[in-house]
């Protein structure tokens, strides 16, 4: 015996909402995706072929010079391999002073706990600006070093205050429990708020990770040694000569204009495209942490 389906119509207006939603997101991704895919095509056109049209869907005449120079440039590979060690080490060093700062924030009870929360937020609102800051880098030594990239932004008070709210959500009972069987509060912070707040903390960690590796003003302001410039400074150098060598003139003109360009935003963006993808699972759940659930 045969059965029908019952289905269950959608009101009019419903759909007219569905289908508006659909078109305003496609919209909206769109408009997202495609500076990265215009970059990305652009850096794989010919200067002709760049010039050939306004819109780049597709490369109309396909090059691969202005990676050829940039990766022949064996500043490249040390610019690169400061920029790791920027952000290895310094990412490491943030969480290192960031997580048992925000634990310790945490702790409501923890005496003049008011007063310490003023003077860490007032440093939001108000900073020593940029001459006071070079000028304790620069006594300190630090100027010319890839440590001056690190040190002056060891934490970000942003930040701390974020994670200090994801330490919040955590609940007492099983902290009192740990701190009943003999455990201190290190050994709580390591064994047990680390381990359930790993979503949050990796969230911040990729925060302070895109900032060491997009770091450029730092790199301005203390570094001058070629062989200690950050990926980004190389890349700006790359643009200065892409641009110098364009107005006059220049005879390698494959390294000209608008390609060159992208190809050194595409080079800049692909280690952490190529990162992201590993952990952004935690990344989504540290990000969307403490929303409505409906």
């Amino acid at each position: 015996m045969k059965t029908a389906k019952s289905k269950i119509k959608m009101p009019l207006g419903s759909r007219i909402f569905d289908v508006f939603n659909v078109v305003f997101l496609g919209l909206l991704a769109f408009s997202t995706l495609y500076p990265f895919w215009d970059s990305a095509v652009v850096s794989l056109s010919s200067i002709r072929g760049y010039l050939a049209s306004d819109f780049h869907f597709w490369p109309s005449e396909w090059s691969f010079e202005p990676y050829k120079y940039m990766l022949a440039q064996p500043q490249l590979w040390s610019s690169y391999a400061n920029t790791l060690f920027i952000t290895i080490v310094g990412t490491a060093v943030n969480m290192l002073i960031t997580v048992p700062g925000a634990y310790v924030l945490s702790k409501k009870e923890l005496k003049g706990y008011r007063v310490i929360m003023f003077f860490i937020t007032f440093t939001m609102m108000f900073t020593g600006g940029i001459i006071p800051t070079y000028i304790i880098v620069d006594g300190l030594g630090l100027k010319d070093s890839l440590w001056s990239m690190i040190l002056p932004t060891a934490v970000n008070t942003f930040n701390l205050i974020v994670l200090r709210t994801f330490f919040f959500k955590n609940p007492k009972e099983i902290e009192e429990s740990a701190a009943i069987d003999g455990c201190n509060d290190v050994s709580i912070l390591v064994r047990i708020i680390i381990p359930i707040t790993k979503a949050g903390i990796l969230t911040i960690a990729m925060y302070y990770a895109v900032f060491h590796w997009n770091d450029f003003f730092s790199g301005v302001m203390y570094i001058t040694d070629p062989t200690k410039r950050p990926l980004q400074l190389f890349l700006r150098s790359m643009l200065f000569e892409s641009e110098a060598a364009y107005q006059t003139g220049g005879e390698s003109l494959f390294m000209l204009g608008q390609p060159m360009k992208m190809a050194s935003v595409m080079m800049s963006i692909l280690p952490i495209l190529i990162f992201y993808p590993v952990i952004q699972k935690y990344f989504t759940q540290g990000a969307t942490a403490g929303a409505v659930k409906g």
